[in-house]
């Protein structure tokens, strides 16, 4: 089966509702390709390794999260630009990107993902255009709740924990360079607070507050949102999917 780019556009968009978001870049086809859409592969961010992966493929569309287009950027095609955008338009793949979209979609985005990875359902939003989530968890105390995130994503993490030890009854995340949130995730009653970096007010925060802080890695937080949104398009119409994961320590 194959479908018109436009239509392919229109259910992403339909699903994500871009319109609803303030974001750092813009949201859906960010690079036209070929008119009719067969398969797609979905990444974390447009890289040259991804675009490379997705010829190997045949892909006629790849699906990410980071574009290649952000707000205040330097507008020139030179360099990796240049070498992204050449690939694209050579084999004449489309690139759709969506990014706060995807971190808040209810059951798809990355949040919801991350969630579900880690074993919670989410009960409540919080934070700036509600990408923040949070659920009821137990872990005694905030290393426990660390191994639990390293164990399941695989990678080390940054765990700042409060001066005094207390067990985790509730948990707050927001994916990627979230650490902004950190305050908002605090007021909203959390025991913990889970993102993919940390800056040097965080520290202090947790140590001072008495609510844990955990850096999981920007890409690593990341990886489950885009996949799960192509995969479920896909599905529906009958198109073919495959996700590449291109290693990322960040």
């Amino acid at each position: 089966m194959s479908i018109e780019r436009h239509d392919l556009l229109a259910h992403f968009d339909n699903l994500l509702q871009p319109e609803r978001f303030k974001d750092y870049g813009p949201n859906g086809l960010q690079v036209e390709g070929k008119g009719r859409i067969t398969r797609i592969v979905s990444g974390v961010t447009a890289s040259r390794a991804l675009i490379d992966a997705a010829i190997d493929q045949r892909a006629d569309a790849i699906f990410v999260h980071h574009g290649l287009f952000w707000r205040g950027m330097d507008g020139r095609v030179t360099g990796w630009m240049k070498q992204r955008l050449q690939r694209l338009l050579a084999h004449d793949i489309n690139l759709f990107a969506y990014h706060l979209p995807l971190d808040a979609h209810a059951e798809l985005g990355n949040n919801a993902q991350l969630g579900l990875v880690l074993g919670w359902q989410a009960d409540q939003r919080f934070g700036e255009q509600d990408l923040g989530f949070a659920a009821p968890a137990t872990f005694a105390g905030a290393a426990d709740l660390a191994t639990h995130v390293r164990a399941v994503l695989g990678r080390s993490v940054t765990l700042v924990a409060p001066e005094e030890a207390r067990p985790i009854r509730r948990v707050a995340w927001c994916t990627g360079g979230a650490q902004g949130f950190f305050e908002a995730a605090i007021a909203a009653g959390a025991d913990a607070f889970i993102t993919g970096e940390i800056s040097e007010p965080q520290t202090h925060l947790a140590r001072e507050t008495g609510v844990a802080f955990i850096a999981a890695g920007h890409h690593a937080t990341e990886r489950y949102g885009a996949p799960a949104v192509a995969a479920h398009v896909a599905q529906q119409l009958a198109l073919e999917h495959s996700f590449i994961d291109i290693d990322n320590p960040a």
